[in-house]
């Protein structure tokens, strides 16, 4: 048994983020990375551009082809953990190798939701998180002319749902005829609210894209292959590709029923450390902090699960760091329509305890909408204009009032020039090393 002393299982952000900080601390210890996947890290925000031809394969990759060497990194590529020993320090893989470590983190990410439905072992049905699931969806594309895909929410940044919407977008491209299945009231429901899920919906409409919402699929219909889908509505979409996108969920599986608390997600603190010594979790299989509600939750994103890697090779390493800010931030375009929603999700349930203001014009797509409480800026959704989100964001994170300018928020080109003279050099004394480029 070869053993290590420090080992990552998982390739994704997260990995490569605790790669990253794990070696800026300690460049002389052994560190390998198990990964199911035979594929070098890629980025899954990327597959939609892949799906379409923007990219080629290589493209796709999140770190140059000689990471793994440079930084003295063993890959364990195509290898499944299925069993991890804590008392011996061991993980037992699917092909019976076991692999010692000394220092462990959990990057296993999270896994499609596949709902329970009637005809699911027919062929052409795919979800659509896995370089896997893209190639496989690459070679039939040119066989079929209606898809229908499964979901119209998010989750994290570029992932299952976001995906799911842009997938629509691409495959529409191609000629395709396409349909979106969300079985809420409107799509992306977890992270806009009801004025941007309108624009939204329209967007696809105008574009051929038929967007169902308040139904979900009864059964899926046909011979070896899918055909068609019957709808709890009663309606019925031909269908040659079904493509699963209703969810994701965290993959705790290797430590279900075991000393590492769970709860949706691996259970960790702000240095990344779960409940068992020398175990250290991050990205989408985790809870973690979240700065503005001053909550742990599951936060699929990729710069979080990035971030929460980098704050756990510190600390594997021995520097000690912390996960001190971060929070539901998504990043999204659908036909040139530029979508960032960032904080609490304000929406008619629960507006009022916050104080939202907003300006909407509905023929130019344009909306932006913030929700303060104490002058603090707690959720903000920019729709068509989004210049200088960093800005804003920047505010929410260093929990600045900005009860004395909060109408300039509104301005299509607010920036540091409209904050208060003292703030905008505070500020930028802060973020910036000026005279340094």
């Amino acid at each position: 048994m070869t053993k290590f002393n420090y080992l990552i299982i998982g390739n994704s952000a997260g990995a490569i983020g605790c790669v990253e900080g794990l070696r800026s601390v300690d460049q002389e210890g052994t560190l390998a990375l198990i990964a199911e996947e035979a594929y070098h890290t890629y980025s899954r925000a990327l597959l939609p551009y892949y799906l379409s031809g923007k990219i080629n394969l290589e493209n796709i990759y999140y770190r140059p082809p000689d990471f793994y060497h440079k930084f003295n990194v063993t890959p364990l590529l195509g290898k499944k953990a299925v069993r991890i020993n804590f008392k011996h320090k061991e993980v037992e893989l699917a092909n019976g190798e076991q692999v010692g470590y000394e220092k462990l983190l959990l990057a296993t990410g999270a896994s499609t939701l596949i709902p329970p439905l009637t005809g699911l072992d027919k062929k052409n049905i795919f979800g659509f998180l896995s370089l896997s699931n893209t190639l496989q969806i690459e070679k039939i594309l040119g066989q079929v002319k209606n898809v229908v895909i499964l979901g119209g929410g998010v989750i994290g940044l570029m992932t299952a749902e976001v995906l799911n919407l842009t997938a629509a977008e691409v495959l529409k491209k191609r000629g395709l005829n396409v349909s979106v299945v969300e079985l809420a009231e409107r799509i992306l429901a977890p992270v806009i609210d009801e004025t941007a899920s309108k624009i939204l919906e329209a967007l696809f409409q105008e574009n051929g894209i038929e967007v169902w919402t308040k139904t979900t699929i009864k059964e899926i219909v046909g011979k070896e292959k899918v055909e068609s889908i019957v709808l709890t509505n009663g309606r019925s979409l031909p269908c040659d590709l079904l493509i699963l996108t209703a969810g994701v969920i965290p993959r705790v599986e290797l430590v279900k029923d075991t000393e590492v608390k769970v709860n949706k997600g691996i259970i960790v603190n702000k240095k990344m450390r779960t409940s068992v010594p020398d175990i250290y979790a991050c990205g989408d299989c985790t809870e973690v902090y979240d700065s503005v509600t001053d909550t742990y939750r599951v936060i699929p994103l990729w710069p979080n699960a990035y971030v929460g890697g980098k704050v756990a090779g510190y600390n594997m390493a021995g520097l000690e760091r912390e996960c001190n800010w971060g929070t539901s931030m998504n990043s999204m375009h659908f036909f040139d329509l530029y979508v960032i929603s960032a904080g609490i999700n304000v929406t008619r349930d629960n507006e009022k305890a916050f104080e939202v203001i907003s300006k909407l014009d509905r023929e130019r797509k344009i909306y932006r909408k913030f929700a303060l409480a104490d002058g603090q800026i707690q959720g903000l959704l920019l729709v068509g204009e989004i210049t200088r989100a960093g800005v804003l964001t920047n505010l929410m994170r260093r929990k600045i009032n900005v009860r004395d300018f909060q109408a300039e928020l509104l301005r299509s080109d607010f920036g540091y020039s409209h904050l208060p003279d003292e703030l905008r050099w505070r500020l930028l004394k802060d973020d910036v090393l000026l005279g340094v480029v």
